[in-house]
């Protein structure tokens, strides 16, 4: 069983012969394999070369298209400063939409209009081209918060939550719709699962979440299935007040950040939810021995059950220990979803 019909099959429930490992490498992978990650993030080739590289390094079931969350918001005109060793980074006081009347003006960006976008579709392409049927290909967009907070500036969203609810409203619909369209062009160019990155969406409480945020992440799911592709939900950071909310999304997969307990989540989302996670990306993968990752992923596959894929809270860190990485794909190799506390004989 290769990657791509492991992954697909344990979302849908099959039985599969070992643990799905989908953990997020981006400057990771870029220093795995000696690349400046300004050439990662916007030479689609080389973020290709590099992901298909360390997926056979260290077996990992699948690839990805993700490298910062700044390509949207670039091709809608933001000010992005990149960095040689560093993610790209919007700058927030020359936010695209500081002048809030910018978004009645603000046209949708063509995803294949040559920008920050297409090169991302490009990748999804060439991801088919090389491993496509065997390394599962995933997608990236970012969702309605993260999306608002790097047109509008992370601050300024935050106050219009109760300054101008209205103006959120228009701009979440404006993300939805761009998001649809650049998800439409991935999803032709040959991805199977699409990563939904919404980090800012931990930030709100569990009022304005349900109130202004849910609405237009269930719609960009359900847009997304329609697409005809399944959903991945990353929500960087604390997460504990909404897991209700996003376990009623109807993801195929949920990941944790390390700040959300695995056991919490089970029981608010039940017991059907695929989650992913929720290993301390920093104290614990990168800082830690391979044993002691080893004995963090093997509570997390207790207290998540079966329906538990194998990966970090969040991206594995730069400077992380590679024997740390082997220790994760270790697990996955040697053990079955439905037994947390039993290797695979060999």
């Amino acid at each position: 069983m290769n990657g791509s019909r492991r992954v697909l099959a344990h979302l849908a429930g099959q039985p599969v012969d070992r643990l799905p490992l989908m953990p997020i490498t981006m400057m990771f992978a870029a220093e795995q394999a000696g690349v400046r990650y300004r050439d990662y993030v916007t030479n689609h080739r080389v973020l290709v070369d590099t992901q298909i590289r360390v997926a056979d390094q260290f077996g990992f079931d699948y690839v990805s298209c993700i490298s910062d969350p700044a390509r949207e918001a670039a091709d809608c005109g933001a000010v992005v400063a990149f960095f040689d060793d560093q993610p790209p980074a919007i700058v927030e006081e020359q936010a695209r939409l500081l002048d809030k009347t910018e978004l009645a003006r603000l046209a949708l960006p063509n995803p294949l209009g040559g920008g920050r976008m297409t090169d991302r579709v490009q990748a999804a392409a060439l991801f088919r081209e090389r491993v496509g049927g065997e390394k599962l290909i995933e997608g990236w967009i970012e969702g309605p918060c993260a999306e608002a907070a790097d047109l509008r500036g992370i601050n300024n969203l935050m106050l219009d939550f109760y300054d101008d609810p209205q103006f959120v409203r228009d701009l979440f619909e404006f993300a939805v719709a761009m998001e649809l369209e650049f998800a439409r062009a991935q999803v032709q160019a040959g991805i199977d699962l699409m990563g939904v990155g919404d980090a800012a969406a931990s930030l709100v409480g569990p009022q304005i979440y349900e109130e202004f945020v849910w609405p237009y992440e269930k719609k960009l799911v359900e847009g997304l299935h329609a697409l005809g592709t399944q959903v991945r939900l990353h929500i960087c950071g604390n997460t504990r007040r909404i897991l209700a909310g996003m376990g009623r999304l109807g993801c195929a997969l949920v990941d944790l950040d390390y700040p959300a307990p695995m056991a919490e989540a089970r029981r608010q989302m039940g017991p059907d939810q695929v989650l992913l996670g929720n290993l301390d990306p920093v104290k614990v993968l990168r800082d830690q021995r391979p044993e002691d990752v080893t004995a963090a992923i093997a509570r997390c596959h207790q207290e998540a059950g079966p329906r538990f894929i194998v990966g970090a809270g969040c991206e594995v860190p730069r400077e992380t220990n590679p024997e740390n990485v082997r220790a994760l794909a270790s697990y996955a190799h040697s053990h079955r979803p439905q037994d947390p506390s039993a290797a695979i004989p060999a």
